[in-house]
């Protein structure tokens, strides 16, 4: 599995809005080899707010495909009229090991 990571920095009291903005799919739940959509925000900064958004992809191909395809741009089109938004990462993660306590099982290099 393939897990990318875009860590986004908003401004202090903004995160419940990007997060009710993601709540909107725009056709990624259709694409084929999405998994998952994750959001976390993380607690106690100070100077900002900060949004998680964590997606899941069968491989890495999967994933490249949505970022390059026309479903992608369409849904990343009017991100720059929130101008709340003071800036982001993305980090890539190639799924090492997963342990899963409901099924009781570990899945190893995937």
């Amino acid at each position: 599995m393939y897990n990318v990571t875009n860590s986004i920095r908003v401004k202090k009291g903004y995160s419940g809005k990007l997060v009710e903005r993601f709540k909107i799919r725009k056709g990624i739940e259709k694409f084929p080899g999405f998994i998952r959509l994750d959001l976390l925000v993380t607690d106690g900064l100070k100077d900002y707010d900060e949004v998680r958004v964590y997606t899941t992809w069968e491989n890495k191909e999967s994933f490249e495909g949505w970022f390059h395809s026309d479903v992608f741009q369409k849904a990343h089109e009017n991100r720059k009229q929130h101008d709340y938004v003071i800036g982001n990462q993305v980090s890539f993660h190639e799924l090492a090991y997963s342990y899963v306590k409901e099924d009781e099982r570990a899945v190893e290099n995937l």
